[in-house]
């Protein structure tokens, strides 16, 4: 198994068990390689949700920039649902498993097609 389909393996995982939901492989896969090679590093693999200029990344770079979501209030309203989904004291929030879930919070697994 390569290094990428374990960390797949690890954010399905945590699909399931913190976030009770049952992933869509393919989408979960398309999205990981889309993170690039920030999933191989400790630092960038994970989302400190608590702050401030993260989340403004995750707003600007992922939802309007990849996903091309006009700004406005209910980016930072799904963010923030995500994030309650995840689990706010759960200290690693792996960004793959949170571009998954915005992206089928918008419906725009599109995208990834």
């Amino acid at each position: 198994m390569s290094k990428r389909d374990a960390l797949i393996e690890k954010y399905a995982t945590d699909l399931r068990t913190k976030c009770k939901v049952e992933p869509d492989m393919d989408l979960l896969r398309k999205v990981t390689i889309g993170c690039g090679p920030a999933i191989y590093n400790a630092d960038s693999e994970t989302v400190a949700a608590s702050n401030a200029e993260e989340v403004e990344r995750v707003r600007t770079n992922f939802l309007m920039k990849k996903l091309g979501l006009p700004d406005g209030p209910e980016l930072q309203k799904a963010i923030d649902s995500v994030v309650e989904t995840y689990g706010k004291s759960e200290r690693n929030k792996y960004r793959a498993v949170m571009y998954y879930m915005l992206v089928k919070h918008f419906k725009k697994e599109a995208v990834y097609g």
